[in-house]
């Protein structure tokens, strides 16, 4: 006879096959209360640049926040998708503002969990026919209550006449947006120019979109300020003339569609500690202070630039490291 131990076992694999997730009780007993909305608004201020992001959130929010004060009045609502568009380059604080703003909507009630689940074509998009349909479906289920944040969404859009499953995921997606439209917050995000052809790939897509909301590109101070957070959060400090050498990297740094933004400012800090490891532990590496372990020099950040493949600015008059150095 069949163990029926493992005839159990096996439709509960089954099943979760089918649904494409386990439930984690464990993890919904530990879900934190909502944030208030005003913490979450000052965390969105905290965040380097981005000011006219910052605006749209704000205008957005305070939308949501009035339409649900007319509901409760009794007043119609106005109906409005709340489906979002980012278009930026890397690295611009996309996936940080569909965090905060995941937990913006959990705030005002507008979703019950607010968390974030993001994909991207490889999540969504099957290698056969029928099965993107699922892949897709299940992705959706994951992020229910939440926000599902599609990030390049414009490699979903079929590229010319080619045979492409890309587009069955966009088919799924619409329609679930429209079955789930309480319960779901999509946002699609990418390079602005691919972005734009992608939504005019599918008669659908442009009205389930109610806003698109432009990231842009850092500047160098802001590039700077972002360097100094990645330091104080890893306990590091900056020596005399860093700030002069991140200008003079940042300011020389190709800024084109591709450009890494924060990340590219992440993997500098990265590649700095590299260099700076290299440079202390060619000495006696037991008599070195908390001070010396601590600190980053200009020619940390110049040599973990040149490994990335960059070549700093000359530096301002009277700012000798760069020469030195070379």
């Amino acid at each position: 006879m069949p163990n029926p131990l493992e005839s159990l076992k096996a439709l509960g694999d089954q099943l979760r096959a089918q649904i494409g997730e386990e439930l984690d009780i464990e993890a919904l007993r530990r879900q934190e209360p909502a944030r208030p909305l005003e913490e979450l608004l000052d965390e969105l201020d905290s965040l380097p640049g981005l000011e006219s992001v910052k605006e749209q959130v704000r205008a957005l929010v305070a939308f949501l926040r009035v339409q649900a004060k007319r509901k409760e009045a009794g007043l119609p609502e106005v109906a409005t998708t709340q489906h979002l568009v980012f278009l930026g380059n890397p690295g611009t604080g996309k996936t940080t503002v569909a965090r905060l703003l995941a937990q913006m909507y959990r705030s005002m009630g507008l979703l019950k969990k607010g968390h974030l689940v993001e994909v991207d074509r490889a999540g969504l998009v099957g290698q056969y026919v029928g099965l993107t349909a699922v892949k897709t479906d299940r992705v959706i289920r994951k992020a229910l209550d939440g926000v599902l944040f599609v990030d390049e969404a414009y490699a979903l859009a079929r590229d010319g006449d080619r045979l492409d499953f890309g587009d069955e995921a966009i088919e799924t997606l619409l329609k679930r947006m429209e079955d789930n439209r309480h319960r779901l917050v999509v946002i699609v995000a990418g390079y602005p120019r691919l972005m734009r052809r992608f939504l005019e790939s599918n008669p659908g897509l442009r009205s389930r979109f109610s806003r698109e909301i432009e990231f842009p590109d850092y500047s160098t101070d802001e590039l700077v300020e972002i360097f100094a957070r990645f330091a104080a959060e890893a306990e590091y400090t900056l020596g005399d003339g860093t700030d002069d050498a991140l200008r003079a990297i940042f300011g020389g740094a190709e800024r084109h569609e591709g450009f890494g933004n924060a990340r590219f400012a992440r993997t500098l800090f990265e590649q700095s500690l590299n260099a700076q490891a290299l440079r202390l532990g060619l000495g006696d590496v037991e008599s070195l202070s908390p001070d010396e372990l601590q600190c980053l020099v200009p020619e940390d950040l110049v040599a973990g630039a040149r490994s990335l493949g960059e070549e700093p600015l000359p530096p301002p008059r009277g700012a000798g490291w760069f020469s030195r150095r070379r």
